[in-house]
C-alpha cells in the first residue's frame, strides 16, 4: 500500500469514498456530496490531497490544509475517509502518519482536529497513540444523520 499526492484518474474512486463518508452522517460535517465537478475542485483546492493505493484501487484518502489565517495560519487541519470495506485494515494509521510528514513539509507547526466525534473511538484511539493530545470536550458540538447531538473532542499535534 503507497500513500501519495492524487491523480486525476483517482477522483471517481476519491469521490465516492468521500461521500460514503459523509451518507454516514456521523464523522464530517459536510452534508452535501460531492459531484463529480465539485469533488474535482474540492479535492485540487486543498494544500493537499493524498490516497492509499494499491494495484490502481484507492482504499483510502485525506485532505490537508490550513485550518486558519495570519497569525493562527501555521496551524493545519485534515480529514481522513477509508472505504468501508477496507476499515480495520490500518489504511487509517498510514494516512494520518503521512499527513504528519506532509504538513511539516508543507511549513505547518500544528496539525488540529476541530471536530473529532466523540464516539468515533477508533479515530480517537489511532490520534491518541499517534501523540494527539485532547483539547477538551464540546458538548453537543456535532449533529449526528439521525439528529441527535454527540460531543466532540478537539486534538492537536506539534509537528
Amino acid at each position: 500500500m503507497t500513500v501519495r499526492h492524487y491523480e486525476e484518474t483517482d477522483l471517481p474512486q476519491m469521490i465516492a469514498i468521500w461521500n460514503e463518508v459523509v451518507e454516514e452522517g456521523i464523522a464530517f460535517p459536510q452534508e452535501e456530496l460531492l459531484t463529480e465537478t465539485a469533488g474535482a475542485e474540492f479535492f485540487a483546492a486543498q494544500t493537499l490531497s493524498a490516497v492509499a493505493e494499491e494495484n490502481g484501487t484507492v482504499y483510502g484518502l485525506y485532505i490537508l490544509h490550513p485550518n486558519n489565517v495570519g497569525r493562527c495560519g501555521h496551524i493545519c487541519n485534515a480529514s481522513y475517509a477509508v472505504s468501508s470495506q477496507s476499515r480495520g485494515k490500518h489504511i487509517g494509521e498510514l494516512l494520518v502518519k503521512d499527513c504528519l510528514v506532509q504538513a511539516k513539509k508543507c511549513g505547518f507547526g500544528v496539525l488540529q482536529f476541530n471536530a473529532v466525534v466523540e464516539s468515533n473511538t477508533h479515530a480517537r484511539h489511532l490520534y491518541e497513540r499517534l501523540g494527539f493530545v485532547q483539547l477538551g470536550t464540546i458538548p453537543r458540538g456535532f449533529r449526528m444523520k439521525d439528529g441527535h447531538f454527540e460531543n466532540i473532542c478537539p486534538y492537536y499535534h506539534v509537528l
